[in-house]
């Protein structure tokens, strides 16, 4: 069965932003182009959504390199893509109907040709529909999977954040307050952040511009040292992470953004030996493989936000055309929570 709309009412033609060329180190508005494209007609199992809201994540740098990863290159010339959500305005499917919202992955232009199976209904009336871009979505499960899957968090843990004013690291401390934490550590890059750290629980906050990580970070734990160290950052906070570390303590490693403009090689850690006498355990993990935990995340996800135990922020710059300084801005740190372009 199809929904379409009459095909007078469709769009034949979209913007997007295409990746120009590749960057070196930093990125530059110049890698970026914002052009015209055409819309292709559905095939069966397809929908055209119109995008509102798009994702901008630090992730997405690594993508812009021609290297071999996890995830795919973007490619020269084509659109990137990324999470987005949006409305549903014609269908040739049974799953969705024209009004539907759903979140899918091909964000960065404005109307996205969708297979069916890969877009997932926005329920109404649960939060706005930003959300599901952020703490309910992929966002959220990152910081939800990652400190109780992957760092096997358990009450009475003390918990250090890093990037802790991002997305991510915000959840993830509220979270662990949510659950028990003895004490929850939070850095970040602004005194408004740190104060915004404060506001949402955490016990202790710090920016680490002011002095170096390991000094305030050990100011801020005391005697008690670390049981979990959420990772969103890398360098020089996981070589003070790891020498604060108590015995038995476990890090997740969800992101490393200090590294991932820079065109030579981490300095740090330099003292990951300490890992064998303290017997810790450094997992890496994406979000993708979490994904059995989605339902589970999403109930638990839904009630804090219903009740105030988690709060979250949004960053939202308006216009596709602002996308990528949306993203340049990022990387540079200049979000509180998620960042957001609406389209």
């Amino acid at each position: 069965m199809s929904h379409d709309l009459p095909s007078r009412a469709l769009p034949d033609s979209g913007r997007e932003i295409q990746l120009a060329s590749r960057p070196h180190g930093r990125p530059v508005p110049q890698n970026f182009r914002l052009a015209e494209a055409g819309v292709p007609g559905l095939e069966e199992g397809q929908l055209l959504v119109r995008n509102a809201f798009m994702s901008v994540d630090p992730y997405m740098r690594g993508r812009m390199n021609d290297s071999k990863s996890y995830s795919a290159p973007f490619r020269l010339d084509e659109a990137l893509d990324g999470g987005a959500v949006g409305e549903v305005i014609a269908s040739r499917s049974d799953a969705h109907k024209p009004g539907d919202v759903v979140v899918h992955q091909r964000g960065w232009r404005e109307y996205a040709v969708v297979d069916a199976a890969a877009a997932t209904p926005v329920p109404a009336g649960l939060a706005p529909h930003s959300a599901f871009l952020g703490a309910l979505g992929m966002t959220g499960l990152t910081a939800y999977a990652g400190l109780l899957k992957v760092a096997e968090f358990k009450a009475g843990d003390v918990v250090f954040v890093s990037g802790a004013a991002g997305a991510v690291g915000s959840i993830v401390g509220q979270i662990a307050k949510a659950m028990g934490a003895a004490k929850v550590i939070g850095s970040a890059g602004t005194l408004e952040k740190v104060e915004r750290l404060l506001e949402l629980g955490f016990d202790a906050a710090f920016n680490y511009r002011d002095a170096p990580v390991l000094e305030q970070l050990q100011a801020a734990a005391g005697e008690g040292g670390i049981d979990v160290y959420f990772d969103n950052v890398g360098g020089e906070h996981l070589e003070a992470a790891l020498a604060l570390m108590n015995t038995g303590g476990r890090v997740a490693m969800c992101g490393a953004i200090a590294q991932y403009n820079s065109t030579e090689p981490p300095a740090a850690p330099r003292n990951l030996a300490v890992a064998i006498g303290k017997q810790l355990t450094l997992r890496g993990f994406l979000v993708g493989g979490q994904r059995q935990h989605a339902a589970e995340f999403a109930g638990r996800m839904a009630g804090w936000l219903a009740d105030g135990t988690v709060q979250y922020d949004e960053t939202i710059v308006d216009g596709l055309e602002n996308a990528p300084q949306a993203f340049i801005d990022l990387l540079d740190g200049a979000n509180t929570g998620k960042m957001l372009v609406r389209i």
